[in-house]
């Protein structure tokens, strides 16, 4: 009898310790989201305060950018980018229909940008769909990759 006892008190820690780490997972996948939702909005403030502190913070050393251009950019194409205030401006922009997924140390953000700027001397308003990808390095959420497209009206 004691040994179904504590057979069953082993069962039913086991099962808690489950459930607990189940509702954790859950609960640190709703932490990410908001963290990954609160960077691409810090990153529509940085792009309108021509602020390039956000890119070298938050995107990876190996960042690669699909732009609806047509052409690929990096973290440090970008970068030397900002450094021409004159011919590389945010004018307006707005992201909406925001959603982010997580799978891991990965996350995926899809959203809307509306933007009216200046790119590289070129006057420029669109409105874009575009997908971030994000990867948990050495702790914290990094901007890996992001691709852009032309939303069709």
């Amino acid at each position: 009898m004691k040994n179904v006892i504590l057979t069953f008190c082993a069962l039913v820690v086991m099962l808690a310790a489950v459930s607990s780490m189940a509702s954790m997972k859950k609960q640190s996948d709703s932490d990410v989201v908001a963290a990954i939702t609160q960077m691409e909005n810090d990153s529509v403030k940085a792009d309108l305060a021509g602020d390039k502190s956000f890119m070298e913070k938050n995107y990876a050393d190996d960042f690669t950018m699909g732009f609806s251009g047509g052409r690929w950019e990096t973290k440090q194409s970008m970068l030397a980018d900002a450094k021409d205030s004159a011919n590389n401006k945010m004018n307006s922009e707005q992201i909406s229909d925001l959603k982010v997924r997580v799978y891991g140390d990965t996350a995926i953000a899809t959203y809307k940008d509306s933007y009216d700027a200046m790119i590289r001397g070129e006057h420029r308003v669109k409105t874009v769909i575009s997908t971030d990808t994000f990867a948990r390095q050495h702790g914290m959420w990094k901007e890996v990759a992001s691709h852009s497209s032309v939303a069709a009206e």
